[in-house]
């Protein structure tokens, strides 16, 4: 148990430590929101009165210590330019995010581990060959380019898929966007599955499972596969993570109404409120992905467990 608690334990320094190093480093940032809020002809006068309307004329470590206290409060503050709760805003685009990371990693998990486990089986062989040039392909294609292409081939040129838009207007909207989120991915889940299933497969007890006259598909997909998840699910975890802070170009090429885009329009516009509620929203999901991670790490294998209770 000792172990479960450790992992819960550590999420509470790790974000409050993202807390402080984002406020100040925006704080440190130069330039003045107000006054790109305003203008620079507006008259000194007014840009005080919105600058004590915001508190952006306290103190930052004031400024900071209430924001603390808006986080326990369940808020992010309002953004400068609508106005409107962060909070609600975020609430409103994240389940998109989510959405769209979710079936990204689904695509990437599923075709990943596919092609891994095909490559080792049929190791040295045209199919493991093959399967290397789609994963270094996959690896080496830019999001921006792969989504662009897609978007060429399937929509304009097919016409079988929509270019842009949310699933709310149908679940073919997420097609375009979760494979181009999810190939690289896939591609590097195929690569690190591949390498852990030949090492699995030359252990004694493979060996011994296969002298028992075990059929080839039971040894590998029952006996190889699990004891070489540990790797793979640290991959998907972390990519998971970075789905949901890095689908800002997917997101923005397909239309996406996800939290990337507002944390684009709030950097765009210097609305601190809007970039800090992203920025911890984000860091609190990653940190619960690689929290459930690290809790499935003591599931697949009880040694690390009982390694971390001595």
């Amino acid at each position: 148990m000792s172990y479960y608690l450790k992992r819960i334990l550590y999420v509470i320094p790790t974000l409050l430590g993202v807390t402080a190093v984002t406020f100040f480093l925006l704080q440190a940032l130069p330039g003045d929101p107000v006054r790109g809020m305003a203008g620079n002809r507006t008259d000194p006068a007014v840009l005080e009165k919105i600058r004590q309307d915001i508190g952006g004329d306290k103190p930052a470590v004031v400024q900071y210590v209430g924001y603390l206290k808006l986080i326990l409060k369940g808020e992010f503050g309002r953004s400068y330019y609508t106005n409107r709760p962060v909070a609600t805003d975020i609430a409103l685009k994240l389940p998109n995010t989510i959405l769209l990371a979710g079936a990204a990693m689904l695509f990437s998990a599923l075709s990943g581990i596919l092609l891994g486990v095909v490559m080792a089986v049929t190791q040295g062989s045209f199919w493991d060959r093959l399967g290397l040039v789609i994963a270094t392909s996959g690896i080496s294609l830019p999001v921006f380019w792969l989504g662009l292409l897609l978007m060429y081939l399937f929509s304009l040129t097919l016409k079988l898929l929509p270019p842009a838009g949310t699933a709310r207007q149908g679940l073919e909207y997420l097609i375009l966007p979760a494979i181009t989120l999810g190939l690289h991915s896939a591609a590097y889940l195929a690569r690190i599955t591949r390498a852990s299933m030949i090492e699995i497969l030359s252990r004694p007890y493979i060996v011994t499972a296969r002298a028992k006259g075990l059929s080839g598909f039971v040894v590998v997909w029952k006996h190889a596969l699990k004891n070489c998840l540990i790797p793979v699910v640290t991959l998907i975890g972390l990519d998971f993570g970075s789905y949901l802070n890095g689908s800002i170009l997917t997101e923005t090429i397909f239309g996406w109404n996800g939290i990337g885009r507002y944390a684009v329009e709030g950097i765009f516009r210097r609305d601190y409120p809007v970039i800090m509620g992203c920025v911890l929203t984000g860091a609190a999901l990653f940190v619960l992905i690689n929290l459930l991670v690290d809790l499935m790490y003591g599931f697949l294998d009880p040694r690390i467990r009982h390694a971390n209770n001595q």
